[in-house]
């Protein structure tokens, strides 16, 4: 009697060991949501980043691209999802820190139904235009613009994005009235920059170097504090007269509200191990980008300080969405 007893209460206190073992995280395959389309750099980096992390949980974690309504839909989607850290997904600049001052509704409070798990890059934006343009100098665009309000034009990949911020910051720091044209892409509004249908864009630094490489657009400026050790003959907007222009874009990895202390300190430590990796380095470094890393509560902060900025930005420049 006293030895069944024993083993009974033996049983007893394995028994939560035993579930513990079976339940512990990730114990099945995990979905990372990119609330933009296949093929753009919010997806090859969310792909990237998920086969690092999934090598290192010891589970794959499967992509699922959510695009439309500047991201929001699959932003909205990580909101939605079961905090149980089997969703969660690409948290990117605009849903972000613009989207809320931008569309007059969301479908999810960028602020309170969603947590910041850790920061995975941060690269400029470089201003450019034709390389047989009249225009070789930010003053000299300036000029030009001021001469013929509302004559001048900059290309975007679509209202909201950096592209059209970083020139309606320009603007307004200038004091000159240009005409926004955006396009369904970056890369479709470089290839009217590049044909003579538009006079300037802000592109994303990975996706501009080559076209300046080619000699077919010439850099006018960077968006960034410092020169980039990539391009160390681009000045900075701050160089040229404009330090009001500093524009990073950014992204990294979120989950919906609830999801526990402990799983979101696990996906950060694993997130932060992940971007030691030297290939993952590599290809964000080579972009321009700088690799970020860091805790939660950093990538909060920077959401926090980033909003409030791109709020004003709208609102200066009365920008509706499309």
């Amino acid at each position: 009697m006293k030895r069944r007893s024993v083993i009974q209460m033996a049983a007893a206190l394995g028994a939560p060991a035993l579930s513990w073992a079976q339940d512990k995280y990730p114990s099945k395959p995990i979905t990372w949501v990119c609330p933009y389309a296949a093929g753009g750099n919010a997806d090859s980096r969310s792909r990237q980043v998920a086969k690092v992390m999934g090598t290192l949980l010891g589970q794959p974690i499967i992509i699922d691209n959510k695009a439309g309504a500047g991201g929001n839909i699959g932003t909205e989607a990580i909101a939605r999802a079961k905090p149980d850290g089997y969703t969660i997904g690409m948290g990117n600049f605009a849903p972000l820190a613009v989207n809320h001052a931008l569309f007059k509704k969301l479908n999810f409070n960028p602020f309170t139904d969603l947590v910041p798990i850790f920061l995975i890059e941060k690269g400029p934006l470089i201003l450019m235009v034709r390389s047989d343009s009249p225009y070789k100098s930010v003053k000299d665009l300036v000029a030009a613009a001021k001469a013929a309000p509302g004559k001048l034009s900059y290309a975007s990949g679509g209202i909201g994005g950096t592209h059209h911020l970083s020139g309606a910051l320009f603007e307004h720091a200038a004091g000159i009235d240009m005409i926004h044209a955006p396009y369904k892409s970056g890369s479709a509004g470089a290839t009217d920059l590049m044909g003579g249908q538009v006079h300037m864009m802000f592109e994303q630094m990975y996706a501009a170097m080559p076209s300046i490489k080619g000699g077919k657009l010439r850099a006018l400026a960077i968006t960034s504090k410092t020169r980039s050790p990539l391009a160390p003959d681009i000045p900075t907007m701050a160089e040229q007269g404009y330090p009001e222009v500093e524009v990073l874009n950014w992204q990294g990895l979120i989950g919906p509200k609830g999801m526990p202390a402990d799983l979101i300190k696990q996906l950060n430590a694993i997130g932060n191990k992940a971007l030691q990796d030297q290939d993952l380095k590599e290809k964000i470094l080579s972009q321009g980008n700088e690799v970020g890393g860091g805790t939660p509560e950093q990538f909060a902060a920077l959401i926090k300080a980033e909003a409030p900025r791109w709020a004003k930005v709208v609102r200066d420049a009365k920008i509706e969405p499309e």
